[in-house]
């Protein structure tokens, strides 16, 4: 129980370094001097620094998978409110960070997977876990007849992940959630629409 805690007590210390610099600028010892962890203890736990961003990613991922399954599965709530819902989510903790953070898999993915084929694919692989999210809850608005059937849930739930991760990169160069507005007002008046 001791060595999981110690464990994850690295892993959230990383994860709360590297979302505010980055993981190349991300020193072990500081994430160590963070958690107030002996250095030879890194390497009873991780076998590299690569293996540890893994964790974190991993860590990262698990949790908000749930928020997502928690926002976006609520079978009691519409299947749009449950996007708002998100959307919503998402502004506010834009506003928590000061624009600073932003999605740490983002994040991620635009420092390190151009670097690594590892990091590419773990990274890759969260962002298919959320689109399955959304594809779920899209699916739910199409059987409803909120939203046209023109287009595949896979392909929204794409569009809707790539774009939600551009609007938060540019919230956070322009400290302003108005990207993440601008996104959603077009997504709802002009794609998430019933058929005419």
């Amino acid at each position: 129980m001791k060595n999981n805690a110690t464990r994850d007590k690295l892993i959230d210390s990383g994860a709360q370094l590297i979302s505010q610099q980055g993981y190349n600028a991300t020193g072990i010892n500081a994430v160590l001097k963070t958690c107030g962890v002996p250095k030879g203890s890194f390497y009873h736990y991780f076998s590299s620094k690569e293996d540890f961003g893994l964790a974190v990613i991993e860590r990262f991922a698990i949790r908000y998978d749930e928020t997502l399954i928690a926002l976006l599965e609520d079978s009691d709530t519409p299947p749009l409110e449950r996007l708002r819902r998100y959307f919503a989510a998402g502004r506010e903790y834009m506003h928590e960070c000061d624009h600073a953070t932003g999605c740490l898999i983002g994040n991620l993915g635009q420092e390190l997977s151009g670097q690594s084929d590892t990091f590419r694919d773990a990274l890759n692989l969260v962002f298919q876990r959320w689109e399955q999210r959304f594809v779920h809850c899209l699916n739910d608005a199409q059987a409803q007849g909120d939203i046209a059937i023109r287009t595949t849930p896979e392909a929204l739930a794409s569009f809707i992940l790539t774009g939600w991760e551009g609007a938060i990169l540019r919230a956070k160069t322009l400290k302003s959630v108005e990207p993440m507005v601008h996104f959603e007002t077009i997504l709802f008046q002009q794609v998430l629409v019933p058929s005419p």
